[in-house]
């Protein structure tokens, strides 16, 4: 995570999140190991119904649990009532009021955590930080160290910097994280898979589709757009930890995650809309020689939004509906009045924006010379 001159605000702030992360660490690692495996197997419970969008979730309190950390090997464990320990989340209610289940959870552990009965809240804030922690070191497969710049006006650094002592040919390492969607390493991580150099300077060769020349990488297009849906859901995974518990935004793994996936999703995010941009381009020119352009044209442009993180796509009229005989510089004027409107977007980020009208400008030379074969 990069912080670019940060306020005093946001320092005390993080400062703050940051002396909670530690309390709450401290606090799981004085458990008895039998009672942190029981916080961690409600942990993995309540981390697949909030990813599989379930409604409703049962959990339990462990039936005792040390409330201080004292600093010393003897620890006291406190009972937790025994009518406190079944617990659930989401519900009739809940569906009624359409609240989905991660507010539904988080509320009901403020409940808790808010309890007059400490062992009960101590409980609460313990499965929140084994839940958000599980979410980002055991669901997720680490990835290889990496450096990304930003492009100019960028926020988001997303071009890798390449390694001047990297080879022209090599294979992944165990460390290079190979393991995908379960994040699980048994039996897997000596697996060596051969990754070409471009895709070996992001944080998860694995989901690399295009290299720095917009090359695809993969076998389709479809294969493309589910390395995409991989790195989504990684990231998703992140944002789900950070609402249940902010405070796991200082977590080292969760900043080294964030950083690594954040900005390979944006590069490779760029570089699919682009490849897809050209398709278009290529499937107007033959379209138009074949003249089977001549009742109008309308496009959907695909482009990144860097604040949703997803492909969305920019609609647009070229020619309106009727018999008018396709000519390029229909496509050309366009292009520009598009660039107009988009360049006054404040709707999309000032990198998205600039993405976008990248695209119209491509859009615009390709059909500026009148060429529509090819």
């Amino acid at each position: 995570m990069v912080i670019h001159s940060p306020s005093r605000t946001s320092d005390q702030a993080t400062s703050q999140l940051y002396q909670e992360y530690l309390s709450q660490q401290a606090l799981f690692q004085v458990q008895p190991a039998i009672i942190q495996r029981f916080l961690e197997a409600q942990s993995r419970t309540l981390a697949e119904a909030l990813l599989q969008h379930l409604s409703q979730v049962h959990f339990r309190l462990p039936d005792r649990v040390v409330c201080e950390v004292n600093g010393t090997a003897k620890t006291k464990l406190v009972p937790v009532p025994a009518e406190q320990r079944e617990q659930m989340a989401g519900g009739l209610v809940d569906r009624l009021t359409r609240t989905d289940l991660r507010t539904a959870l988080h509320q009901r552990l403020l409940e808790l955590e808010e309890s007059p009965q400490k062992p009960v809240a101590i409980s609460a804030s313990l499965i929140r930080y084994a839940t958000a922690v599980y979410m980002v070191r055991g669901m997720l497969p680490a990835g290889r160290t990496v450096t990304y710049i930003a492009a100019e006006g960028d926020e988001i650094p997303s071009v890798p910097v390449k390694d001047t002592l990297e080879p022209e040919s090599a294979i992944t390492a165990r460390t290079d994280a190979i393991v995908e969607e379960s994040g699980g390493e048994a039996g897997r991580g000596d697996l060596v898979v051969p990754y070409v150099p471009a895709a070996r300077r992001f944080y998860l060769p694995q989901w690399v589709a295009f290299d720095g020349q917009d090359n695809l990488l993969v076998n389709s297009l479809a294969e493309a757009e589910a390395h995409l849906a991989s790195m989504q859901r990684y990231l998703a995974i992140l944002n789900a930890a950070f609402a249940l518990a902010p405070y796991i935004a200082t977590d080292e793994q969760y900043q080294q995650k964030r950083y690594g996936m954040l900005g390979q999703l944006v590069n490779q995010g760029r570089a699919l809309a682009r490849f897809e941009t050209d398709q278009i381009i290529r499937t107007i020119k033959r379209r138009a020689a074949a003249n089977d352009l001549n009742r109008g044209l309308s496009l959907s442009l695909p482009f990144f939004d860097d604040r949703e993180l997803a492909i969305r796509m920019y609609d647009f009229e070229v020619i309106p509906a009727g018999r008018i005989m396709f000519v390029p510089a229909f496509v050309v004027r366009a292009a520009r009045l598009e660039q107009v409107k988009v360049a006054q977007d404040m709707h999309l980020s000032s990198a998205t924006r600039r993405h976008l009208l990248e695209e119209l400008k491509t859009l615009q030379a390709a059909f500026e010379e009148g060429d529509s074969a090819g």
